[in-house]
């Protein structure tokens, strides 16, 4: 009897074993793929960090260079004004020498010129103080950035004092005043107003090179360098020949 079983026996053992055997490697195949996945999102994640590292350092660098960038335009903006305010500085010191000078001379000069001068300031309504001290006004609004301001402190000047000793300085800052706030075309009528309306005025030379700098900020190039050379050719020697070679060297580069 038992020997008739045992083929059976066998028989059920190994159907069994048939039967397991592909289900073991099907949850190993499942074991597996989640293994996998787990695996693929971790490689994500980690590339997803390394992302998001780089996008951090950017972003620093970035605004470091803001930083950095606002800080020379800061120092920039100081240079300028100190630039402006020296050059301010200086102009009003040669005046204050014009002025002691000219003071000097009237101080010597004849009876009959001191007689002519008082029957001048009889008849002259205009007290001379008036004037300079409009003049000063407007030229320290102008040393303080206040641009506008200055511009119509000046143009009031020369409309109430049109005959001061200081009208020609008054056209020229008025002049400067437009060009610094960078209305070109305006500037260029008033530095050419100096040299019509004042030709013998100690800013002449001036107005003339920095008509070239505006011919130059309007793109006039050939209108530039042609004043900016007469400026060179007729002031040997001097700093506004110094500067209008160094913006005809520009003029130059800009045409190789």
């Amino acid at each position: 009897m038992s020997g008739r079983l045992f083929p059976f026996l066998v028989f059920g053992a190994l159907l069994v074993g048939g039967v397991s055997g592909p289900a073991h490697a099907q949850d190993r195949l499942a074991q597996l793929e989640e293994r996998l996945e787990r695996l693929e999102r971790i490689l994500e994640n980690q590339a997803l960090m390394e992302m998001l590292n780089r996008v951090d350092s950017m972003d620093r660098d970035l605004r470091e260079l803001r930083g950095e960038s606002d800080a020379l335009r800061h120092e920039l903006e100081t240079v300028k004004t100190r630039q402006r305010d020296l050059y301010l500085d200086v102009d009003q010191r040669l005046e204050q020498l014009e002025q002691a000078s000219s003071s000097r001379q009237d101080s010597e000069a004849s009876p009959e010129s001191e007689a002519r001068s008082g029957q001048q300031r009889l008849v002259d309504p205009q007290d001379a103080g008036d004037d300079r001290q409009a003049y000063q006004d407007a030229f320290n609004l102008l040393r303080e950035g206040r641009h506008r301001r200055s511009i119509e402190a000046f143009q009031s000047f020369l409309e109430r004092y049109p005959d001061s000793p200081l009208a020609a300085n008054a056209q020229y800052w008025l002049a400067e005043a437009f060009y610094v706030t960078r209305d070109f075309e305006q500037a260029l009528q008033e530095f050419s107003r100096v040299l019509e309306e004042y030709p013998d005025s100690n800013k002449g030379a001036d107005a003339q090179l920095k008509k070239g700098f505006t011919h130059f900020e309007l793109q006039q190039w050939e209108a530039a360098r042609e004043q900016l050379t007469q400026v060179r050719d007729e002031h040997p020697g001097t700093t506004v020949a110094r500067l209008a070679e160094q913006r005809l060297a520009r003029l130059a580069e800009r045409s190789d």
